[in-house]
């Protein structure tokens, strides 16, 4: 994976991740526009993460953190480029970023109909918990 490259979405970024979730992300949020980009990127400008290989958006995943809980929503990798390790890098890096500004646990949104997203977190070390709907892991 040596030629994959994360980093932090910048604000030029928009329109391409708004296309790219489109071919890539399974389902739409009521937040997949412009002005909801941009005020994730606002509010923490380093919460949306991009894999790009040779200067192609291959992945996204929103890390966000509010101080107490650590959110994982949008991973999401380009159809053509999945089971090459871009989800497990992309949430690598996400992990470290939570580690880092004191995260203890992430916490997954993953639509219920999405099973091959359900097998991803799950080789990830996540885990499904019933109550709450959603997929967990600890970080520390």
């Amino acid at each position: 994976m040596s030629d994959l490259h994360v980093r932090a979405a910048a604000p030029a970024d928009l329109d391409a991740v708004l296309a790219f979730w489109k071919t890539a992300a399974e389902g739409t949020s009521i937040s997949d526009d412009t002005d909801g980009v941009a005020r994730l990127l606002a509010r923490d400008p380093e919460s949306l993460l991009l894999a790009e290989r040779d200067g192609e958006l291959v992945g996204t995943v929103i890390a966000g953190f509010d101080g107490w809980r650590a959110s994982l929503y949008r991973l999401a990798v380009h159809p053509s480029h999945r089971r090459q390790g871009i989800s497990k890098a992309l949430l690598e890096a996400a992990e470290e970023r939570f580690v880092k500004l004191g995260g203890r646990r992430g916490d997954a949104m993953v639509l219920e109909e999405n099973e091959l997203a359900h097998h991803a977190w799950a080789a990830a070390g996540y885990r499904r918990e019933e109550q709450w709907r959603r997929w967990t892991k600890p970080l520390v």
